[in-house]
């Protein structure tokens, strides 16, 4: 006799965090971004071969250093490309997002703890368009 466990996946939550995200990256929001990324967070992404990894927090400071997107009237096209579960509070989110002439993919892994979703993890990929 098998059991049908149902596990509720909050995905409204879990929207409301990436646009968040991609309003802390329009208006280069620090306090947004701090709101949906967790303390011990990093960036994660290849260069030349290789792996580079960068903290929260080291990231925080250059998006505080460059005029925001916003500020330079840059056009906006984020959006959610894949949204995965792994029970109820473990997910994967596959987003674009752009600062032109640079378009990113990002991975962001996200874990709710206390009823609360954050980004523990940004794995990414920036390709020029010109």
């Amino acid at each position: 006799m098998s059991h049908k466990t149902h596990v509720h996946f909050d995905r409204a939550g879990i929207e409301r965090v990436i646009q968040t995200y991609f309003d802390g990256l329009y208006d280069g929001d620090i306090d947004k971004l701090a709101s949906v990324f967790a303390p011990s967070s990093s960036l994660t992404w290849a260069h030349e071969g290789e792996f580079r990894t960068m903290s929260r927090d080291a990231w925080f400071e250059i998006v505080k250093a460059r005029p925001s997107p916003r500020s330079r009237g840059l056009a906006r096209d984020d959006g959610i490309l894949l949204l995965d579960h792994a029970g109820p509070d473990t997910a994967l989110v596959k987003v674009k997002c752009q600062i032109p002439p640079q378009h990113f993919t990002d991975y962001l892994s996200l874990l709710r703890t206390e009823g609360r979703w954050q980004i523990v993890q940004k794995v990414y990929a920036a390709v020029m368009q010109i």
